[in-house]
């Protein structure tokens, strides 16, 4: 059988099996079955990809992923994170489209906190979006930075789908988790301008309000010192132990984890009910990611042995380009890919040959990474089926329409765009921290 047979049968299978509606996991899973049967000896082949799959998501390297997870579920059904808004409400006065950039600076802690950007999306639009829909702001000022901040949780960590993709990619976890703080950072910078900028051309946009009185001095301060900075506390504690090289990713994140939940504690905010929501929620989480590992990794080897791989990553090196110009052609690939399916197929789909071409061609493999995070950020926003935009939809008010929600979300996949095309010319944006701390 020659390789590109191979790659119709693999390919076309696994795009059959997905477009029948069956979960991603289990798609893959399907896939590697038939592809052992044929590429691996049969019932032997069938073994070895047992044992593939068993030490796959046996490796102590995705230990990370339920501390991250847990440390945002506990955030949200604790109701912290409600905590925190009103601190920043306090300090953020007189500023154009005040709650949009109040939307801004606390989604943004709570990535510093939480590994699911669903979950930021959801609770801050549940939150947010119809009190300032009820103060007069326009539906694209309400909900997209929502759904802008929402994506930037991907990438300022603790984030599980960098620990899936560092993982799935050999890349150093570490690095890539340090390597997206300033990229993230500087989006929210961005987001923050774009909205000031917006309303004070357009103030239609975002209506000035009525602030109510508010105690200065102390008095204005003591809900942050006493809400927000000790999760600002967790976030350095986590980032700190890392980068010190006194903790593992997986020890960093137990203390984030543990850390969380005795935040929690002091707040008396935690019941047997929410820890008990939080756990389940981890756990749900964390096995459809342990899924998705097992499945990716198992069909990587089967590419590997069927020879698509080798045989397309041969095709593309000789033809004599520039790792520059073939990184700008993956970058493509993944934003195209990002219209149509979810973060974690782009990854399972690409690193099979994405991998071999950026270890043949010596790319650095922390830039790369953090511009595939970005591009799986920009998936979140771009229609037609961005994850954060049928998120949106889920917790706006009825009387939104998709059509609103694709407007509001645009400028913000726009800024990211740019950043993704600055990192892209300016790498050390991406690698100069990691290289900073020796990862």
């Amino acid at each position: 059988m020659s390789w590109i047979e191979a790659g119709l049968i693999l390919f076309g299978g696994l795009v059959a099996v997905m477009g029948l509606g069956l979960p991603v996991a289990f798609a893959f899973l399907a896939v590697n079955v038939v592809g052992a049967l044929l590429f691996l000896g049969g019932e032997p082949g069938l073994a070895q990809l047992a044992r593939n799959g068993v030490q796959s998501i046996s490796s102590f390297s995705l230990t990370p992923i339920p501390f991250f997870v847990l440390m945002g579920e506990v955030l949200f059904h604790t109701g912290i994170a409600m905590k925190a808004i009103d601190a920043f409400a306090l300090l953020i006065r007189r500023v154009p489209g005040r709650l949009a950039v109040i939307a801004i600076v606390a989604g943004t802690v709570f990535s510093a906190i939480s590994g699911s950007t669903i979950a930021t999306t959801a609770l801050l639009g549940s939150l947010m979006v119809p009190t300032m829909l009820q103060r007069g702001y326009d539906p694209r000022m309400a909900m997209g930075p929502i759904m802008g901040i929402g994506g930037v949780d991907m990438l300022i960590p603790p984030s599980a789908l960098t620990v899936l993709l560092g993982s799935l990619a050999g890349i150093s976890i570490t690095g890539l988790l340090i390597g997206g703080i300033v990229p993230g950072l500087v989006l929210s910078a961005l987001f923050v301008g774009y909205i000031v900028l917006r309303v004070r051309m357009n103030p239609a946009l975002a209506p000035d309000e009525a602030l109510e009185a508010v105690a200065s001095g102390v008095a204005r301060w003591r809900p942050f010192v006493v809400h927000v900075l000790p999760l600002l506390l967790i976030f350095g504690v986590v980032v700190g132990a890392m980068t010190r090289g006194w903790a593992t990713p997986t020890e960093a994140a137990a203390l984030g984890g543990a850390g969380t939940i005795v935040a929690a504690m002091l707040y008396r905010q935690l019941d047997l009910a929410n820890l008990s929501r939080a756990l389940l929620g981890t756990v749900g989480v964390s096995g459809t990611i342990l899924f998705i590992i097992l499945g990716a990794t198992t069909f990587s080897q089967v590419l590997s042995f069927s020879g698509v791989v080798d045989r397309l990553t041969g095709l593309v090196t000789a033809q004599g380009l520039s790792a520059a110009v073939v990184v700008a052609g993956m970058m493509l690939i993944l934003l195209f890919l990002g219209c149509f399916v979810d973060q974690v197929s782009m990854m399972l789909i690409t690193l099979p040959f994405f991998m071999p071409l950026v270890q043949r061609l010596g790319i650095e493999p922390i830039w790369f990474g953090v511009l595939f995070l970005i591009c799986m950020q920009l998936g979140l926003l771009t229609p037609p089926f961005g994850l954060l935009l049928y998120t949106m939809k889920g917790v706006a008010p009825p009387t939104v329409s998709m059509r609103q929600i694709y407007r509001a979300a645009l400028p913000y996949a726009g800024i990211g765009a740019a950043v993704l095309v600055l990192i892209y010319f300016v790498p050390g944006l991406a690698t100069w921290l990691p290289s900073a701390i020796g990862k």
